[in-house]
């Protein structure tokens, strides 16, 4: 069964969800969150596979909620707001539902995430299954294998990013830095800037505001402070 939370601060919103959720299988409702402070806490502490994601909320919107995660479920946006389409898939979300959307629509989204969790369950990334210590990327035509301890940073540069190697290496990836966000184990890997995901075991040192690592200094965005610290403080306890 796939654990779902909803994150829309409308009664309705949430009602049609739980509704469509009820007639597929497949699928449990782990919980509903009225704001994505709220969902923050949620995501925290449990472990939940499939998010439906409303963007106008108070207090934090749906779009800078996704940025603030180290650790992205799959991400279902429902909106009434088309123009925040092109950002959303920026962030590699599994699909936008414009409301009102039907049943039909619904399932098409859910089939579509299905599709990619059984992949990654295919390639050793599913819940209950040993963690591979690498992966595969695709670069130019080639799809190369790195291992996990040889990354020290990946730097995202509009629709592509350069994964820094050990030995001063460089490969570049054609792919969205919130993409590989996904597959890079969540325990060696850190968000710390919209444009970098470092590995905390290359870490020289590091302050309330920077990162020395790999013979640069990076800066920390703020939205990605709190989480960062948190998870050196549990590394480091």
């Amino acid at each position: 069964m796939l654990k779902c939370l909803i994150i829309d601060d409308e009664p309705i919103a949430q009602n049609i969800i739980r509704g469509y959720l009820d007639d597929t299988p497949g699928l449990v409702l782990f919980g509903v969150c009225d704001n994505a402070i709220e969902a923050l806490e949620v995501l925290e502490n449990n472990d939940v596979d499939i998010i439906f994601l409303d963007i106008e909320m108070p207090k934090l919107s749906g779009l800078s909620f996704l940025k603030t995660l180290e650790k992205i479920p799959e991400t279902i946006i429902t909106t009434a707001y088309r123009e925040f389409a092109v950002e959303g898939f920026e962030l590699s979300v599994a699909d936008y539902l414009l409301k009102p959307y039907s049943f039909e629509r619904f399932l098409k989204a859910i089939n579509k995430v299905k599709k990619k969790i059984e992949a990654e369950h295919r390639l050793g990334k599913g819940s209950g299954m040993v963690e591979q210590p690498y992966t595969y990327f695709k670069s130019g035509r080639k799809n190369v294998k790195v291992k996990y301890d040889e990354i020290v940073m990946i730097e995202g540069l509009s629709n592509y990013v350069k994964i820094h190697l050990k030995e001063d290496k460089i490969l570049v990836v054609y792919e969205r830095l919130s993409q590989l966000q996904k597959i890079l184990p969540y325990h060696k890997f850190a968000r710390i800037h919209k444009s970098y995901i470092i590995s905390l075991e290359k870490i020289n040192n590091y302050g309330i505001d920077s990162v020395e690592i790999g013979g640069k200094e990076l800066s920390i965005g703020k939205s990605y402070k709190e989480r960062f610290l948190s998870k050196i403080k549990k590394l480091n306890p």
